[in-house]
C-alpha cells in the first residue's frame, strides 16, 4: 500500500469505515503500556496497522504495538486502540490529534483511556487499578495551544464522565475487583519524578502521576467525546519505595493487574449492552 499516496485520498476514518461495513463503534478504548492482552477479550477482531491510518502515531514504546483492532467485547462493538503517541516522543502535545478526531467521525458515544501509573497513595500499591476523578497538568502544555476558534477554550469540568465513573466503580464493586479513585498528575517525561516532584504531586492533591492520558483528554473535552481513565500501578512514586524505577518495571507490573482490568471492562461492556436494550 501506497500510503504517501493514501493520505492524500482517504481519511482514516474513512479507511476504517470501509471495514465496518456500516458498524458504528460505541466505546472507543485506548491502551496503556502492558495492556495489549486486553485484544484477546475482542470478539471477530479485524485490525488495521497505524501505519496505514494517515495521521495516526507511529509508537516507540515497547509495550504499544501501534494497531487499531474493530470487533465486539460482550456484545457492544469497540474500537481498540493499542498505542498512543506520549508528548515526550518528539515534544508535540497534539500526537493523539487525528486519532482523536477519527473516534469522534466514527460516532463513538464514549471513550475509555487506560495507563500506566506510579502511586502516591500507599494503599494503591502496584498492581492495582485506580478510577480517574479529576487531574493536575504538571507539564504545562495543551494540545490546544495553537488551535484556533473558540472551541479551544474547553471546560475541563467534568472531564472524567461522572456516570461512566459510577458505573464503573458499580460494575467493580459488584464483581469484588477493589477500584481506587483518585487525581492523575500528568508529567512530561520520559525521565521518572524526582522524590521532591512526588512530594510536591502529593501535596497539590495527587494520587497518582503518569506521562499520558491528559492531552488526549483534553482532545476528547473539546470534541464532546464522553470520557473515563484507569490508570494500572506499576509503582510507587520516587522515594516512596527502595526498587528503582524502570520501563521494565512498569511493563512487568502492568501483566500483574491486565487481568483485573480486562474483567472490569468486560463486565462494563456487559452492562452498558443491557441498559441499551
Amino acid at each position: 500500500m501506497n500510503n504517501s499516496k493514501q493520505s492524500t485520498d482517504i481519511t482514516a476514518s474513512e479507511l476504517i469505515r470501509g471495514r465496518l461495513n456500516g458498524v458504528i463503534p460505541e466505546v472507543a478504548i485506548i491502551l496503556g503500556s502492558g495492556l495489549g492482552p486486553l485484544v484477546e477479550a475482542v470478539e471477530n477482531p479485524n485490525t488495521i496497522s497505524y501505519k496505514d491510518l494517515p495521521g495516526f502515531p507511529q509508537p516507540s514504546v515497547e509495550g504499544h504495538a501501534g494497531s487499531l483492532i474493530l470487533g465486539q467485547i460482550n456484545g457492544i462493538e469497540v474500537l481498540i486502540l493499542q498505542g498512543r503517541s506520549h508528548y515526550y516522543e518528539n515534544g508535540n502535545a497534539t500526537g493523539m490529534l487525528t486519532v482523536i478526531e477519527t473516534i469522534k467521525e466514527l460516532g463513538c458515544s464514549q471513550l475509555l483511556l487506560t495507563n500506566a501509573a506510579g502511586s502516591l497513595n500507599k494503599a494503591a500499591g502496584p498492581g492495582s487499578i485506580m478510577l480517574i476523578t479529576d487531574h493536575i497538568n504538571y507539564s504545562g502544555m495543551s494540545p490546544l495551544i495553537g488551535a484556533r476558534g473558540n472551541d479551544r477554550f474547553v471546560d475541563l469540568t467534568d472531564a472524567y464522565d461522572p456516570a461512566i465513573r459510577t458505573e464503573l466503580a458499580k460494575t467493580a464493586k459488584d464483581i469484588s475487583i477493589e477500584l481506587h479513585e483518585g487525581v492523575y498528575m500528568w508529567f512530561s517525561g520520559p525521565n521518572f519524578e524526582t522524590p521532591a516532584e512526588i512530594r510536591a504531586a502529593a501535596i497539590l492533591g495527587a494520587d497518582a502521576v503518569g506521562m499520558s492520558t491528559v492531552p488526549e483528554v483534553i482532545l476528547a473535552r473539546r470534541a464532546n467525546l464522553k470520557t473515563a481513565a484507569m490508570s494500572i500501578i506499576t509503582n510507587y512514586g520516587a522515594g516512596m519505595s527502595d526498587i528503582a524505577l524502570t520501563h521494565e518495571q512498569t511493563m512487568r507490573n502492568a501483566k500483574t493487574a491486565a487481568q483485573s482490568l480486562i474483567t472490569l471492562v468486560s463486565c462494563y461492556l456487559k452492562n452498558l449492552g443491557k441498559s441499551d436494550d
